[in-house]
């Protein structure tokens, strides 16, 4: 199982919206990330606004293709663009900043 990190940077007048609007993340989006492979996925935020994603998936480029594919995935992205910084015209899940593995306990 391939383990990723990610990082991307909410903008700090978005971060409360941000917060709220993954309180009731749509059914077809979650149900479109597990059926694409994306297990155990979290988020974390910190208050100035880094946002830390961790998922597990045995294959994460397959992952992520799977979901550009899908026109939920399309119409998500599309909403939570605003949100960051930094993304030079991408969407969120084109953006992430992704962290190597340095040391796994297990």
């Amino acid at each position: 199982m391939e383990r990723v990190c990610f990082v991307l940077k909410v903008k700090p007048d978005r971060i409360e919206e941000y917060r709220r609007r993954h309180q009731c993340v749509w059914q077809e989006m979650l149900d479109a990330l597990r059926e694409s492979g994306w297990h155990n996925y979290s988020l974390f935020l910190r208050p100035d606004g880094l946002l830390v994603g961790y998922l597990e998936t045995p294959d994460f480029e397959r992952a992520r293709q799977a979901m550009a594919t899908r026109e939920i995935n399309r119409r998500w992205q599309a909403e939570m663009r605003e949100f960051f910084e930094g993304l030079d015209g991408r969407n969120p899940d084109e953006g992430f900043e992704r962290l190597e593995e340095i040391f796994h306990l297990d």
